[in-house]
């Protein structure tokens, strides 16, 4: 445990977690009320999928252009424009939803200014782990830790969305969204990094993304584990899309509920990523993500069909650790390989693989929903993470050698 917690004496990354931390979780209030007031305007999983596609794929078309900014632009200053931007966005969708008799449309749209903001946001927020961890051998740790951050507003958001959806409804969700934003550029300002030297641009943004391409490209390490990575967010990981249809149709239950299967998925998230902080050696990672691909597999499998509650929640615990896995393994591979000057144009490519291809699976799986039943949705995702396993595995694996030079 002291190994997972040592990354903390940088009082720059503590400010950077901290004041992230409460915004992520004002974050995670505002999809869960977002999605349940999707799903119970429209009773429709589709829509749901397609309130999941309205805010992340954004990212899937922009996220290169932010990894273009993260390596062109100071990272601090554009953050700063994506926190404000962001809260502007929540205090739209308060005004929408209080005031509008049809706020669907309204929200879905507000959504997309969201994952605008967010495709210029991930690049540059992961990168910056990089910046502001002043001793490299902690960079691993970083990455985990920022991974259950997420992990861990994933567990604390929903919780508080679905207590304050039963009593005060969506509209307190939106303003504690809003005003967590407050915390977070309060701690930007707060920190004291090193000026960025800005070199002069001879390359336009086209070149710089060919050039970021070609690097991703050639590097079989980062090229292997990025498109293992969009194989799993496209095919596997929007099983969570389903989630509103159980806790409504399967278990009868009410928004708390729902908050109930999400925090459960978090607990599940938030212990997996705290196992891959405390690693004292990122050299197993590729192995600990084999198995918990397996491990969430056969969880999909089992849990598609389980009609008691207590035993579904479990299940959102074993498959949230293995689902947690995935991308902080990925970030710190792709971190630790690539080289300093292309690594916003990778982090890029990194949230395009993962956040752009998981909008596109919910819209997916919410398809399918309407096709065949959602449990039977859920059970082939099981089966399909298995498969796409046992394409990887050899490359799973075997281990990987960073090359500590490329993070200076």
């Amino acid at each position: 445990m002291s190994n997972t917690f040592r990354v903390f004496k940088s009082r720059n990354y503590s400010l950077f977690f901290y004041g992230q931390l409460i915004s992520r979780i004002g974050m995670w209030m505002q999809r869960t009320a977002v999605i349940w007031v999707v799903y119970t305007l429209t009773h429709s999983v589709f829509l749901v999928g397609l309130a999941t596609f309205a805010e992340q794929f954004p990212s899937f078309l922009l996220s290169p252009a932010g990894g273009i900014a993260a390596d062109r632009h100071d990272r601090y200053k554009v953050l700063m424009i994506t926190q404000i931007v962001s809260a502007l966005q929540a205090v739209g969708l308060t005004l929408v939803y209080h005031f509008s008799a049809r706020p669907l449309w309204g929200l879905l749209g507000l959504s997309v200014v969201l994952g605008l903001a967010n495709a210029y946001d991930v690049p540059s927020r992961q990168a910056m782990v990089n910046d502001i961890v002043p001793d490299k051998a902690d960079l691993p740790s970083a990455i985990a830790m920022n991974s259950s951050l997420n992990n861990l507003s994933r567990l604390v958001g929903p919780a508080l969305s679905g207590i304050v959806l039963a009593k005060y409804g969506a509209t307190v969700c939106f303003i504690a969204n809003a005003v967590s934003f407050v915390a977070v550029i309060i701690c930007l300002t707060m920190m004291d990094l090193p000026r960025k030297q800005h070199h002069q641009r001879t390359k336009n943004a086209w070149t710089d993304f060919r050039d970021g391409l070609n690097y991703t490209r050639a590097q079989k390490e980062i090229g292997q584990i990025l498109l293992l990575l969009g194989l799993v967010c496209l095919f596997v990981l929007p099983y969570n899309t389903l989630q509103p249809f159980y806790a409504r149709d399967v278990f009868k239950g009410n928004a708390a509920t729902y908050g109930f299967i999400n925090a459960a998925t978090g607990i599940g998230a938030l212990t997996s990523t705290l196992f891959l902080a405390s690693q004292k050696s990122s050299l197993r990672l590729k192995q600990i993500l084999l198995v918990n691909l397996i491990v969430l597999g056969i969880g999909l499998m089992v849990m598609s069909y389980v009609p008691v509650l207590p035993v579904y929640l479990l299940l959102c615990f074993v498959c949230g650790f293995g689902t947690m896995s995935v991308m902080p393994i990925s970030n710190t591979i792709i971190q630790t390989v690539s080289a300093a000057d292309m690594r916003g144009r990778v982090v890029g490519f990194f949230a395009m693989a993962a956040f752009g291809t998981l909008p596109l699976g919910s819209l997916l799986v919410g398809w399918m929903a309407k096709i065949i039943h959602p449990q039977i949705c859920t059970f082939i995702e099981g089966v399909v993470c298995l498969l796409i396993t046992g394409v990887f595995y050899r490359f799973l694996k075997a281990g990987y050698q960073p090359d500590r030079s490329l993070t200076r």
